[in-house]
């Protein structure tokens, strides 16, 4: 974080200051097990745990009480804290970059930080809410050239919000699906909540959409920002894709600026990942990034967050591929399309563990059984507790084999255990409260303490 002594914080967002006034120069955090030095410890409340109980030690606290350590005292910590960001960004002048959409922006974002490498400041794993993005923005520096914010959204409103706290230059969104439908009310809510992160933009902005999801490109008209578009029918488009045997895309990248194209090799699997590369590859050009130099660093960019279309062999030759971090019914057809790439290269069987998707409101079961229709041409479905039993029905009625349902994630690792071994393929997926990253890990076994994310600013949002 830019220097700042806790007088000037408490000026700045509105608090007191309970003991010695010193500077702050070390980032903002909220988990004390990842202090930083001479940084700013923010004491949230939250349900169950109260972060002022944590403060001993601390070499500054912004809390909404006094603590055993210099502390700036406010009403409500939140918003302090994105006051504390917008002030920094306000006297960085630094360019925000930042991206929404239903799924891909972590992806998306991992990739883009490479492109901006490595002056630019990124959010960390999906950390994309309130407590998250300002935490992004105190990491900035002097010397920052960039930050690259993925945002998300829970309702109407919240990434207006978020924009408040870190207006964009260039704000990307991705696509309109149905991740956390049930929380918004509808797809087109979700549109008119994504479209605020364009609305944000002034006139000297730039609104990158994807031009192949119709909600998307519609939004073009909520901004007073320029409008590059990506995607098969964008400016940033691209052809001649083919995979490797890992189901790694390689593909040419073209702009419609100067009618040129540069080969990519992506080093992520799935054949998606060509989409989350070109809105990257947009978001970086908007920003000045020369078409050369984007293939070139595409070509370099390894996987950034954990259990997001993790690949690993085990020792007698099973493939894992763990996506396990999230899930709805886009992503879930996805990671099937990398399966079935993936199995098409080897000896073994197809094996999809899949798990509930939350979030889905009254489409849920609806949900469950397309993401199991989908399953057709995989060769075993094991589903992951009883709500997830549409996927067991749709898996069924596309003609899967060997459909499996289990009682949660012990049986459905003992199944897979039993039954998968050498030249298989098993995709692990589901929604994040399912926690089938254990089951990803045992079945590698490996400790899951070597596969643990970042959990730095709170749970991600859609």
């Amino acid at each position: 974080m830019i220097p700042l002594r806790l007088t000037e914080i408490a000026r700045l967002v509105g608090g007191d200051l309970h003991g010695p006034d010193v500077v702050v120069d070390g980032a903002a955090y909220v988990d004390t097990r990842a202090a930083e030095p001479d940084g700013l410890y923010v004491a949230v409340v939250g349900e169950r745990v109260d972060g002022h109980a944590y403060a001993d030690g601390a070499h500054a606290v912004l809390g909404s009480r006094p603590t055993s350590a210099p502390t700036v005292v406010v009403d409500d910590v939140t918003v302090a804290l994105g006051r504390l960001a917008r002030a920094v960004v306000d006297r960085l002048g630094t360019p925000v970059l930042a991206l929404t959409g239903s799924q891909g922006k972590t992806g998306t974002k991992d990739l883009l930080a490479h492109l901006l490498a490595p002056t630019a400041v990124a959010t960390r794993a999906n950390n994309n809410n309130e407590l998250g993005v300002p935490l992004t923005v105190l990491r900035a520096h002097p010397s920052t050239t960039h930050l690259v914010l993925e945002m998300g959204a829970r309702g109407i409103g919240h990434l207006a919000y978020l924009c408040e706290i870190a207006p964009p230059t260039v704000a990307g969104v991705l696509n309109v699906g149905t991740a956390h439908v049930g929380e918004f009310g509808g797809v087109e809510a979700i549109a008119a909540a994504k479209g605020e992160l364009v609305e944000a933009l002034g006139d000297d902005g730039t609104a990158v959409l994807n031009a192949d999801d119709p909600r998307v490109a519609a939004m073009a008209s909520r901004t007073r920002g320029r409008v590059l578009t990506f995607g098969q029918a964008g400016d940033v488009r691209w052809r001649d894709v083919s995979l490797d045997a890992l189901g790694r895309a390689s593909f040419d990248l073209g702009s419609s600026d100067d009618g040129s194209w540069e080969r990519v090799t992506l080093r992520q699997t799935g054949a998606h990942q060509v989409a989350n590369a070109a809105a990257a590859a947009a978001m970086a050009l908007a920003a000045g990034v020369p078409l050369g130099d984007v293939a070139e660093r595409l070509s370099t960019a390894e996987a950034a967050s954990p259990w997001r279309m993790e690949l690993t062999e085990r020792a007698d030759g099973l493939l894992v591929l763990n996506d396990s971090y999230n899930a709805n019914p886009a992503s879930m057809r996805a990671a099937l399309d990398a399966l079935r790439a993936l199995g098409r290269e080897r000896s073994g069987r197809t094996v999809a563990v899949l798990g509930e998707m939350r979030e889905l409101g009254p489409e849920h079961d609806a949900g469950h059984r397309e993401v199991g229709a989908a399953t057709a041409g995989v060769d075993v479905v094991v589903v992951v507790g009883d709500a997830a039993t549409g996927i067991a029905d749709g898996a069924r009625g596309a003609g899967v084999g060997e459909v499996i349902v289990t009682a949660g994630r012990d049986d459905a690792l003992a199944r897979v255990r039993k039954n998968a071994g050498a030249g298989d393929v098993v995709l692990v997926k589901a929604s994040r409260a399912a926690a089938l990253e254990v089951l990803a890990a045992a079945l590698l076994d490996t400790p899951l303490d070597d596969m643990l994310d970042n959990t730095e600013g709170g749970s991600p949002t859609s």
